[in-house]
């Protein structure tokens, strides 16, 4: 591993950091990126801690970047517990599985120890994370919002900073708002990306689930990728649901629900089961998705 300085991150890096987030993150967890928009949007959000906002440089070049987020943590009796959260964590393509992950995250725990952060809340890999301190966040009673509270949800993960801090409560973390904005603005997102030079986006092994934004059925190649008026893939729809830049079926999702309740036995359901499984899950799905 080549020598390395870590820095606090400046105004004029930041074409440069988002860049760098982008080549990071591409294709990693789904076709294309998001998390180079939610760094843009994030450093004016004041959950943002700009103290903690680090850049790694070789050569004079910047390679790595880390920031921290505000968050909070949930009791069923309705207590908050003020807790933190970092991300996205990007290292360059070029410099990955040589240490400096782990060096620049190892500099900024210290960091946020110093700046008196009790506890930290994340999503990623154990096999990772784990050799910075980080362990399943169930076993310190933290658990993901929307799931079971007995399920040891194997990518949420948890490090009290402060011995103690947790107090031996139950507690149920959901990630900041910050973190959704591509989600929450999607024609924004897109007129963000376009700045940035073109790149192929491709469903690829170890990503994360993905499914159809207007029927739910889970999409792992791109050879079910709906298509767009000019004959490109769309990443966010099934062929089955979009075709030239347009839906198949021009309907209302409650129709929808109704014809999709009719396949319950497919998915292992009755049709009253699957019926009842779309109306959960239907106005999540960005066709649905109140405006």
């Amino acid at each position: 591993m080549e020598d390395y300085i870590i820095r606090q991150e400046r105004p004029e890096d930041w074409w440069e950091v988002e860049n760098l987030t982008r080549e990071a993150f591409w294709n990693v967890y789904r076709p294309g990126c998001l998390e180079h928009f939610v760094l843009n949007r994030y450093r004016i959000n004041p959950d943002f801690i700009p103290e903690l906002d680090f850049v790694m440089e070789v050569d004079g070049r910047i390679i790595g970047h880390v920031m921290y987020s505000r968050a909070e943590l949930f009791a069923e009796d309705g207590r908050v517990l003020p807790a933190w959260t970092f991300g996205p964590i990007s290292i360059h393509p070029e410099f990955k599985r040589k240490g400096y992950g782990l060096a620049l995250l190892q500099y900024s725990l210290e960091k946020a120890r110093e700046k008196g952060i009790a506890v930290l809340c994340m999503e990623g890999n154990i096999d990772f994370y784990g050799h910075a301190g980080f362990v399943l966040a169930s076993s310190l009673g933290v658990h993901y919002h929307g799931e079971p509270k007995d399920d040891p949800v194997p990518y949420f993960l948890a490090q009290e900073l402060v011995p103690g801090y947790l107090g031996g409560t139950e507690w149920t973390y959901c990630p900041p708002k910050g973190y959704f904005v591509a989600d929450e603005d999607p024609e924004g997102f897109e007129r963000y990306d376009s700045t940035f030079i073109s790149k192929a986006k491709h469903f690829q092994e170890g990503q994360l689930p993905q499914f159809c934004q207007s029927c739910g059925m889970p999409m792992a190649s791109d050879d079910l990728c709906g298509t767009n008026a000019d004959g490109s893939m769309n990443f966010d729809y099934c062929k089955y649901c979009y075709k030239d830049g347009e839906f198949v079926d021009m309907v209302s999702m409650e129709d929808y629900i109704d014809k999709c309740s009719q396949f319950g036995a497919q998915a292992g359901m009755t049709n009253e089961e699957m019926k009842a499984h779309c109306q959960m899950f239907f106005p999540m799905l960005k066709r649905w998705r109140k405006k």
